[in-house]
């Protein structure tokens, strides 16, 4: 078959790819012109090409805010605790259900804990303020006991906690999917010989299953060192007030703020394409990472 032959036949892929396509140029590359504002003066009366160009005053300017760096920290200590805790809890619950031997039951547990990586953080957060509010749920039961009423989502301090907890609970299911995958993969004559020679389930785990999973684990903490600076913007929008934005404030809700509600284009862009550009490094830094210690790559 030559070349052109093969390409005739592959003509109806090529059709069904330009609707993708068109979608990734049009929302995806299109409204990239837009990174000129990080550098103008942005007016919306002007628009993109009258506006002023100011260079990098507006980096200048966003440095001198008082609160930039306190951002900053906030959106890469919230960032890793989700990393190090989701991926934590993902590996250990994997590692339960592997365990459980009754079909029912195990079809049973992981229906239960998929169920809320499908609901949105509107829905999440909505009955997260009402359980956790002065009057609610958990502070009724606290009253009940005996103690005060506590405003859990007025607290600095326990806020970012907060955000981790419930992130967890709500994303460890679907994170699971892939260690299961990675233990279904393990050779089973291992585990046979193992019991051979005595050894139990939990020395089983210890020594077969995570040495076994163990370059699956390195590729997804790379990874995720790539969304360090994702400390997740729908969740923190829908649970922080202004009693928490010393711990809770991050970019993505500063740039929010700066930009759709105190219509500070400029900086709102500049602070997204330094977040933008600060990500892709480091997602190229984990890419290399994961092909020299986990032999993976895409491509």
């Amino acid at each position: 078959m030559t070349i052109l032959d093969r390409h005739r036949r592959e003509i109806p892929l090529y059709i069904m790819l330009l609707v993708p396509v068109m979608l990734v140029l049009v929302y995806s590359y299109g409204p990239m012109f837009g990174i000129v504002m990080a550098f103008q003066r942005y007016e919306t009366s002007l628009g993109f090409l009258r506006s002023e160009w100011v260079g990098f005053d507006n980096y200048r300017r966003i440095f001198a805010l008082p609160d930039t760096w306190q951002v900053i920290f906030n959106t890469f200590y919230i960032a890793s605790m989700k990393i190090v805790v989701e991926t934590l809890a993902a590996i250990a619950v994997a590692l339960l259900l592997n365990e459980i031997r009754s079909a029912f039951f195990k079809r049973t547990i992981q229906t239960i804990i998929y169920f809320p990586y499908f609901l949105s953080w509107v829905i999440l957060g909505g009955a997260l303020r009402d359980m956790l509010s002065s009057d609610g749920l958990i502070n009724q039961f606290r009253i009940w006991l005996g103690f005060d009423a506590v405003s859990f989502l007025g607290i600095p301090k326990l806020f970012p906690f907060i955000l981790v907890i419930t992130e967890t609970w709500q994303i460890t299911g679907f994170g699971t999917i892939i260690f299961l995958a990675a233990i279904a993969g393990i050779n089973q004559d291992l585990y046979e010989a193992a019991v051979i020679d005595g050894a139990g389930r939990l020395k089983q785990t210890w020594h077969i299953t995570l040495p076994g999973i163990s370059s699956t684990i390195i590729v997804m903490c790379v990874i995720s060192m790539g969304y360090i600076l994702n400390a997740g913007f729908d969740q923190i929008l829908m649970l922080y007030n202004p009693l928490v934005l010393s711990t809770g404030d991050v970019i993505d809700t500063w740039v929010y703020r700066a930009g759709l509600q105190h219509a500070q284009f400029s900086l709102a862009a500049a602070m997204g394409l330094m977040r933008s550009i600060v990500s892709f490094i480091l997602i190229s830094i984990s890419y290399y990472l994961a092909y020299k210690f986990a032999d993976y790559r895409i491509f």
